[in-house]
């Protein structure tokens, strides 16, 4: 519990450098990778239960030929494509945001920066930088939050493609 208890210390820690800013950078964070996982549970559990019910419609067709029939084959490709594709154009743009929530943080700061300034008069090198530095570190949160997103959509996006190409694949029209 002693590390528990020291992680939880240099967390809030960090939140409090950050400022408000950084709690919703956590917040979307939060939501971008429950998507994300609940993308990858998708495609480790129900992608296969999915595609094998609609090779099963598909091969329970007598003819496979005619037109009816590519029309039927297109409509369960589709259908199939829009479970791959859920929620990923919501992961996309949680990742672009976080790089922008960090610099909202960092405008933010730095006004709070120049206010403290403009009320003391003063022109402080050291408390300054202090606050500069505390302005920057929605900005690296946003960054890293931004990158661990990005590979993870990458991920989760090529596997979507690679299955909706299995799909297309195995609904053949030889017979």
């Amino acid at each position: 519990m002693y590390w528990f208890d020291n992680a939880y210390e240099a967390v809030s820690r960090f939140m409090d450098m950050g400022g408000n800013v950084l709690w919703l950078i956590a917040i979307l964070l939060f939501v971008m990778w429950a998507l994300i996982f609940e993308r990858a549970w998708y495609f480790y559990a129900g992608w296969k239960k999915d595609a094998a019910e609609a090779i099963s419609i598909w091969e329970g067709r007598s003819e496979r030929k005619s037109w009816a029939a590519h029309q039927v084959r297109r409509k369960l490709i589709a259908e199939a494509e829009i479970n791959i594709n859920a929620f990923l154009p919501v992961i996309k743009t949680l990742v672009a945001l976080c790089p922008l929530l960090g610099l909202l943080g960092t405008v933010t700061g730095m006004i709070e920066v120049f206010n403290i300034m403009a009320v003391t008069g003063g022109g402080d090198a050291k408390s300054m930088a202090g606050g500069v530095s505390r302005a920057t570190i929605p900005t690296m949160a946003g960054m890293v939050a931004a990158l661990s997103g990005v590979f993870a959509n990458t991920y989760v996006t090529r596997t979507a493609a690679r299955e909706s190409q299995f799909l297309a694949d195995n609904l053949t029209t030889d017979h």
